[in-house]
């Protein structure tokens, strides 16, 4: 991928925040519903996410709302994905 790209895939987004082991998990858990894009409905693994993007969804089962801070050039270890969003707080 080019350091200069306006956005990346969602599904290679998710991957690179490790938030599952592959990249076509990651596009699953999109396809299955349950995932917003700046509060639009995202049901495709190829949507296009862009630093600033709001994302939220289900996990452990709680809702998870990430602000997008960086896309990220790889899968690197969880301590540098941490770094390509932040927590949101959420009110309730």
């Amino acid at each position: 991928m080019e350091s200069g790209a306006a956005f990346l895939r969602i599904d290679a987004w998710l991957w690179h925040t490790r938030l599952a082991k592959t990249k076509s998990a990651c596009g699953d858990l999109v396809l299955s519903g349950g995932f917003r894009l700046n509060r639009q409905p995202v049901t495709k693994s190829h949507a296009k996410i862009r630093v600033g993007d709001v994302l939220t969804f289900m996990w452990a089962g709680q809702v998870r709302v990430w602000r997008v801070l960086a896309l990220g050039e790889r899968r690197g270890p969880p301590a540098e994905a941490r770094l390509l969003y932040e927590e949101v707080e959420t009110e309730g």
